[in-house]
């Protein structure tokens, strides 16, 4: 295990912050020292009063974890740091891979659901009171993704030991192939396939043409903040369908349920695609198949 940094770097980086009002980026940039270990030394003196690194023990010496519901709540609160950082944040001296064992037990597994720090929590609060307000088939999700052909083909393969695995691929290349579809009342409905990415253009042709003709007057259309998504033709179109527009919060993806699709989708166009000549016909297929 490596050393831990010395007492007196500890105290010129947390200087330079607290008294001379360096930003943590160019801390870690002047003193070589990432961001991350600032953060635990900064939290370690908040806790502790100070920054002192934690005596390393040898293996088979770790303390062992007895206040379950203790331990718990403490890896609701950081579970989205590794073992070795919650080691250092643990008020008893312990291994990470105590850690590691602690939380199987207790039932956790690693994982991670990204969000954004700069959503505000107020208004993605705001927006589940008028979607809670709201029959279920009268909401009705959008987005688009996309799949660049050069991403459909998988690296690896499995062979003996010391040999190098063949398989042959096509050498054509497609570029980005994209979809719009919509998910309401547990369905997939409208779905579209192009070449490219999407632009205002394109979204609009859809919106008009394969979009409206499936909506029922008083549906509310769900989608994010995208540039594209906003001006134009669209307030129009949908108004004189008798729907109405309702963005996302900003940085609120997860809000979106038909997020949730995506990763079925794309798995379900890879692992099919061999089967048809190009990219294009394979997403066309999946998503007539599940809609």
């Amino acid at each position: 295990m490596p050393a831990p940094y010395s007492y007196d770097l500890r105290q010129k980086v947390i200087d330079a912050i607290e008294l001379d009002g360096m930003p943590k980026t160019e801390a870690s940039q002047v003193f070589h020292v990432s961001r991350n270990t600032i953060n635990l030394w900064l939290q370690r003196k908040a806790q502790t009063g100070d920054f002192l690194p934690k005596p390393n023990h040898p293996p088979g010496n770790n303390h062992k974890i007895t206040d379950w519901h203790k331990f718990k709540a403490f890896a609701q609160e950081h579970g989205h740091k590794t073992s070795a950082q919650m080691a250092e944040l643990w008020d008893d001296d312990i291994s990470p891979r105590t850690i590691s064992r602690a939380l199987k037990k207790i039932g956790f597994t690693r994982k991670k659901t990204y969000g954004y720090q700069e959503r505000d929590e107020q208004q993605r609060e705001e927006f589940m009171a008028q979607i809670e307000q709201m029959e279920p088939e009268g909401l009705v999700y959008l987005d688009e993704a996309g799949i660049n052909s050069q991403d459909s083909d998988y690296p690896y393969g499995y062979c003996e030991q010391g040999q190098r695995f063949h398989v042959l691929k096509s050498g054509k290349r497609q570029g980005r192939v994209s979809m719009i579809v919509v998910w309401c009342h547990q369905q997939l409905l409208a779905p579209f396939t192009f070449e490219g990415c999407c632009n205002r253009t394109v979204f609009e042709l859809w919106l008009e043409f394969i979009l409206i003709p499936t909506l029922k007057p008083g549906q509310t259309l769900v989608l994010d903040n995208a540039t594209f998504h906003k001006g134009g033709r669209i307030p129009e179109l949908v108004e004189a369908a008798q729907c109405r527009l309702l963005y996302l919060p900003p940085y609120s993806p997860d809000l979106n349920k038909i997020e949730k699709c995506w990763s079925w989708l794309k798995a379900r166009i890879r692992h099919c695609i061999e089967q048809f000549d190009s990219l294009h016909d394979a997403m066309d297929s999946v998503l007539k198949a599940a809609s």
